[in-house]
């Protein structure tokens, strides 16, 4: 890596950071400062503990209770060094001192909320709330997941206490450039329980189906909210957690939400990246991947190299919301902390990405930096 100076986004843009799932739940609450009861329902884990002991098997012991900051590693001297505009992660985890686990869910994630810290930490601007993993501990954990952020000064989309609130945006205002919007949905094929989706009651913004409708009813809140100088962000937790095909009903769906008006595709649920389009100018993001898990030592799916991680660093015209340009700093899990990828782990990322991304004549490549820029034909 070269020294640290700062790279700022080119005037009349904003440069996003967004990131995969967070999940800071189970064995990565254990390790913080305020852990929560460790006890868990799985089929062959019952203590939160166990995951911390799996990851100190294979990577060494972890000094606990860590400090807030720890998860997040060398990743903050690379938020510092990118200047991002707005931070956006998926946040799959309930917030909550609930013991209410969801019955039957099987796998069932709680971070305390003395713990919020974790987030804050990182200068996290919005979390996603639409997954299925926000109301592991019931709608009552899944509102105190909401205040708990707020009171942190964290923003949330695609939850609520009724469907307004959950299908309602959050904005972040960026001084003297714009806004970024972020609405935020999700499909129950990334495993959200139908009875999550808000009605009269909490929940989360489940989208009923990929249907021209509901484009339709997308199209028209976004048309709702955006001024000039905003860019639109539409944040879906979709697809299965292991395999890189992208079903052509969600590229369909991810092609008609730009022309719904959104200028930037922010797609998750699968637990390693997926493949890049640019289409219409716009960023497609099909899945970026887990960013923080507790999965080191599990020992499964290692062809998928979940421990491989990016920091997406896109840059948004604000006048027109095209793509300016694509930078992703490659990462990898360790001791339940992001750390700078080795150079075979960046070589693993572009070929894996390159390879996935040829149907849609993406290609990325590896900067002086060790950065992977993109490259659309």
């Amino acid at each position: 890596m070269t020294g640290m100076s700062t790279i700022r986004p080119p005037s009349g843009s904003i440069r996003l950071f967004l990131a995969g799932d967070v999940m800071t739940g189970r064995g990565i609450d254990q390790v913080l400062p305020n852990p929560s009861d460790p006890e868990i329902h799985e089929s062959h884990v019952k203590n939160a503990r166990t995951y911390v002991e799996l990851a100190e098997h294979v990577s060494g012991p972890i000094a606990r209770p860590v400090e807030f900051s720890y998860i997040w590693g060398d990743a903050l001297e690379e938020l510092a060094r990118m200047r991002p505009d707005a931070r956006i992660v998926n946040l799959e985890t309930s917030i909550t001192r609930s013991n209410d686990d969801w019955p039957g869910k099987g796998i069932n994630y709680r971070m305390h909320p003395q713990n919020v810290p974790c987030i804050t930490a990182a200068g996290i601007d919005c979390c996603v709330l639409a997954n299925n993993h926000v109301a592991d501990y019931g709608y009552g954990g899944l509102l105190e997941t909401i205040e708990t952020l707020s009171r942190a000064g964290i923003g949330s989309a695609g939850a609520g206490r009724n469907l307004a609130e959950a299908q309602a945006p959050a904005a972040i205002d960026i001084p003297g450039k714009g806004r970024v919007v972020v609405f935020a949905s999700g499909t129950e094929s990334s495993g959200i329980p139908r009875a999550w989706a808000a009605v009269e009651r909490p929940g989360v913004n489940l989208l009923d189906d990929l249907s021209d409708h509901t484009l339709e009813q997308i199209r028209a809140d976004v048309r709702r909210v955006k001024r000039p100088r905003d860019v639109i962000v539409g944040s879906i937790h979709w697809g299965e957690n292991w395999g890189f095909d992208v079903p052509e009903e969600h590229v369909r769906f991810a092609h008609g939400l730009v022309r719904a008006g959104v200028d930037l595709v922010h797609g998750h649920s699968a637990h390693h990246v997926l493949p890049i389009e640019v289409f219409d100018g716009k960023l497609i993001l099909y899945g970026c991947g887990d960013f923080l898990d507790d999965y080191e030592g599990i020992g499964r799916y290692q062809d998928f190299r979940s421990d491989l991680v990016l920091m997406y660093f896109p840059t948004v015209d604000v006048t027109t919301g095209g793509l300016v340009d694509l930078q992703m700093t490659p990462m990898e899990i360790r001791r339940f902390s992001t750390r700078r990828a080795p150079s075979e782990g960046i070589r693993w990322l572009r070929d894996t990405i390159n390879r996935e991304s040829r149907r849609f004549h993406t290609e990325v490549s590896v900067n002086e930096d060790g950065r992977l820029e993109l490259w659309h034909a």
